[in-house]
């Protein structure tokens, strides 16, 4: 069966024992409504299992890096680029419009208790990018529903920033210097009573 997660009604009431998620409500809209599906499907003392990023602390640390690359030296160009990426999020976008107080709150708003939240942050730590070559890094994108990093310098930087942008990507990329990974993430844990 394929269903959105705010909308069970393939699903009988309190017919299962455990409903898992993971990076699945940074892709809705109700998350609310989503909750209460999971309360609903479950049985008594169902378990709910969740994992979400929390990317709205990701583009609240924005600074010397995005996604991970070293650009301190063209901040200038940096946060031009960083905003075509705001610019398509929006604030109501569903993957950066909560945070893990949010999550206890439909959590319990849904009627679950026993509930159990693990928070996670990092800040700037050094990671292996997931290509060293800028032919393939320039086409990847942070999530299935923004461009990739090479769109986002077409719409935001002149042919000529553009070509600054790559020379120091490249540069960095030449460097070895470690990718800095800054994330959130959560997890919750709770009981249908």
């Amino acid at each position: 069966m394929q269903a959105g997660a705010d909308d069970l009604s393939g699903v009988a009431d309190e017919s299962v024992d455990v409903v898992t998620t993971r990076s699945v409500l940074i892709y809705v809209a109700d998350k609310q409504a989503a909750f209460a599906e999971f309360f609903r499907v479950l049985r008594p003392g169902g378990r709910l299992s969740i994992f979400e990023p929390i990317n709205s602390f990701a583009a609240a640390q924005a600074g010397g890096e995005l996604f991970g690359l070293e650009v301190a030296a063209i901040a200038d160009l940096a946060a031009k680029v960083h905003e075509a990426f705001l610019d398509v999020a929006g604030e109501q976008d569903p993957m950066l419009n909560f945070d893990e107080r949010d999550l206890l709150r439909w959590a319990r708003g849904a009627g679950f208790v026993a509930l159990e939240l693990d928070y996670r942050a990092e800040v700037g730590v050094p990671e292996p990018l997931p290509s060293s070559d800028w032919e393939v890094l320039k086409r990847t994108a942070p999530n299935p529903l923004a461009p990739t990093l090479e769109e986002a310098l077409a719409q935001t930087l002149t042919a000529s920033e553009r070509d600054r942008f790559e020379e120091h990507a490249r540069a960095v990329l030449a460097s070895g210097t470690p990718a800095r990974r800054t994330l959130a993430t959560a997890y919750l844990l709770a009981i249908r009573p």
